[in-house]
């Protein structure tokens, strides 16, 4: 990149996005920022806890039955991506801020060493403590593991119509003006880099409709009785009689359940031949509406250096000198690390994350190297060599070859 670059806009300061292109707002309209108003409960989702005999499950209203809203017009059920803004600024930065030296950590004693190993076999029932306390030590051979991270902060909005029970609750619907894009409506995340949702309804959008399934009736026909209010007696089976055996004899009595008649009331409507429907929880309308829901992901890759016997993957649960750490709503990829690879990880994983998120906006980036550190000890017990390894600032401890140990679940003294 070349030329002069002007600051990048951080839309989390400001909580507004750069115009994009949507139908303006006339003299008296709302202007935005529109009020976040997110949804208890998305709409849509079967009211109350009705059990499965009572009624048939809540349906979707038909979708040529919505209203037409300009911006909206592919809008379903189900909820599909808005593509994000253009935003020319994320790449129009500045120089990358100035970076200070990487320091070294510490390195650890014999006797830290030998603690070290005392308070892993003390926590492992399996291991003698007998050659932590009589090995003598060789040599120690510190090093240093590398662990860098990145992190990419991204919101994605997908809108999808939905629906609810009306009764009674504001409706803002078109009279109010026109309705905003999907990227128009400010909503802040409650929390940077950390995955989760928010639904919010998108304004000027909603209408009351009539029930589709129960006609705005409120009740529809039982699905149990089909409508009847009864159902075949579940006593006698539907014959009026029952068969007794008595005195050496079948006898045929009337069923005390129908009274003969075969039928019984249907448990489901009792005898109504009608349930509450489902769908608009027997209210008869629906608030019907456009459902933005907002998804803020937290995209996190990492890359770790380590050149010794020591499993890559314990570098990531030990703590360690924190060197150099950045956030920005773009950041730069490293290049002052004294080790290569770590510059090389980053302007790789930089790339990655700046073109990998096509539907889904930046909003920032951090990232940071961890240097930890690793101590090879080497010792001597009864005359022959072994090691272990002593990382992170908790000194833990790991080793594939020490000699007092069985798999018994017994301890060795």
């Amino acid at each position: 990149m070349s030329g002069e670059r002007q600051p990048l806009l951080n839309p989390l300061a400001s909580g507004g996005y750069p115009n994009t292109g949507h139908q303006g707002y006339g003299p008296g309209q709302p202007q935005p920022p529109y009020p976040q108003g997110s949804l208890a409960a998305p709409g849509g989702a079967p009211p109350g806890q009705q059990g499965p005999d009572q009624a048939a499950a809540a349906t979707a209203p038909p979708l040529e039955k919505m209203d037409h809203v300009a911006g909206y017009e592919n809008v379903g059920f189900n909820a599909a991506a808005a593509p994000p803004p253009a935003y020319a600024d994320a790449v129009a930065q500045g120089p990358p801020p100035e970076r200070r030296d990487i320091q070294n950590v510490p390195v650890i004693t014999e006797e830290q060493a030998r603690e070290a190993m005392l308070q892993y076999v003390a926590e492992h029932c399996c291991y003698g403590s007998g050659t932590a306390k009589e090995m003598v030590f060789r040599d120690l051979q510190s090093s240093s593991a590398f662990h860098y991270t990145l992190e990419t902060f991204t919101e994605k909005r997908q809108t999808s119509w939905a629906y609810e029970p009306y009764i009674g609750q504001p409706i803002d619907g078109p009279h109010n003006g026109p309705a905003p894009g999907p990227w128009d409506i400010q909503v802040q995340p409650p929390t940077k880099f950390k995955t989760q949702h928010s639904h919010v309804e998108v304004p000027h959008t909603a209408s009351v409709k009539p029930c589709h399934d129960c006609i705005g009736n409120g009740r529809v026909r039982c699905h149990h009785c089909h409508g009847c209010g009864h159902s075949r007696c579940h006593h006698c089976h539907g014959h009026g009689t029952v068969e007794r055996y008595e005195d050496g004899h079948h006898h045929h009595h009337t069923c005390h359940v129908c009274h003969g008649s075969g039928n019984a009331r249907c448990h489901v409507c009792h005898g109504h031949g009608q349930v509450p429907c489902r769908t608009c929880d027997a209210k008869g309308n629906l608030k019907c509406f456009i459902r933005l829901t907002i998804t803020w992901t937290n995209n996190m890759n990492d890359h770790i250096v380590e050149r010794t016997s020591l499993p890559d993957e314990l570098i990531r649960s030990v703590t360690g000198q924190v060197a150099f750490e950045e956030e920005l709503p773009r950041v730069w990829p490293i290049n002052h690390f004294p080790d290569a690879t770590i510059n090389q990880a980053s302007q790789q994983l930089v790339e990655r994350h700046n073109t990998q998120f096509q539907m889904e906006r930046i909003l920032l980036q951090r990232h940071q190297v961890r240097i930890i550190p690793v101590t090879e000890s080497l010792y001597t017990w009864k005359g022959k060599d072994y090691n272990f390894f002593v990382y992170g600032f908790e000194n833990k401890v790991w080793t594939s070859n020490y000699p007092q140990s069985c798999c018994c679940g017994c301890t060795i003294i």
